[in-house]
């Protein structure tokens, strides 16, 4: 057996996250804005700070939604590749389908585009028309990682068919979808992946000085009353980053 420590990834959209997942010690950040809308391209300025703190791996989403691009969109893409690339990213997370589920050609710019940073292809892959021939293409492509749930609301119940896409190809194998630390060794288990991805969250900020319900509100969407946004919960984090469960292959 080979024992090899876990890798736990942090979906932030903060700076406030990311020191969070930093002083945790995480291996990295996905960095992105908009997470409860799945997750959007950040701004440039984010990127430069976070990257001066730990590993940034950037999420490129130009909209929520599928993952059927436009020409335009998948232009702005290769562009934002480019411009988290110049501001220090280390990585970026990107991904693009056809109409038809697969792996869109345009992948192959996008690796180009990144050039020497890792290439992580998010969770498109769980909606892909077949996530075996999908990560077929993505390795022949030279992607480094792949983000995947197996297809399932959660990675344990998921654990089959990501165990499976971990040992078909080179591409290193990430498992995301209701991981934390009270279940993070059993993902680790069921999936035989060292990498974890997670995205712990919290209600936070009064909104007492908002209007009154029935008024104008710029509380964040699905965020529970008498708060205003979400942010990264620290002590979550720093339980699922101390999960040392060794990989077993």
């Amino acid at each position: 057996m080979d024992a090899a420590e876990t890798n736990i990834e942090i979906s932030v959209e903060s700076l406030q996250g990311v020191r969070v997942a930093a002083e945790a010690g995480a291996a990295r950040v996905e960095l992105c804005a908009g997470l409860s809308d799945g997750g959007l391209t950040p701004s440039a300025a984010l990127i430069e700070a976070a990257a001066e703190l730990i590993q940034v791996h950037v999420l490129v989403r130009p909209r929520p939604g599928d993952f059927a691009y436009a020409r335009d969109e998948l232009d702005l893409i290769v562009r934002d590749i480019a411009l988290a690339r110049r501001h220090g990213a280390a990585g970026v997370v990107v991904g693009a389908l056809t109409a038809e589920g697969a792996v869109h050609d345009a992948c192959a710019a996008f690796v180009e585009a990144a050039g020497d940073l890792h290439t992580t292809f998010h969770r498109a892959i769980d909606v892909s028309a077949d996530s075996r021939r999908a990560l077929d293409r993505l390795a022949a492509l030279g992607f480094t990682r792949v983000l995947t749930s197996g297809r399932r609301r959660s990675a344990l119940d998921g654990a089959p068919l990501i165990r499976e896409l971990a040992g078909r190809t080179a591409v290193a194998v990430m498992a995301c979808g209701g991981v934390r630390a009270a279940n993070a060794a059993a993902v680790l288990r069921a999936t035989g992946v060292r990498d974890l991805h997670a995205a712990p969250r919290r209600p936070a900020g009064a909104a007492a000085h908002l209007a009154q319900p029935g008024e104008v509100s710029y509380a964040g969407v699905g965020v529970p009353a008498g708060h205003d946004h979400f942010e990264t919960d620290a002590v979550e984090v720093a339980a699922l980053c101390a999960v040392r469960e060794p990989y077993l292959g």
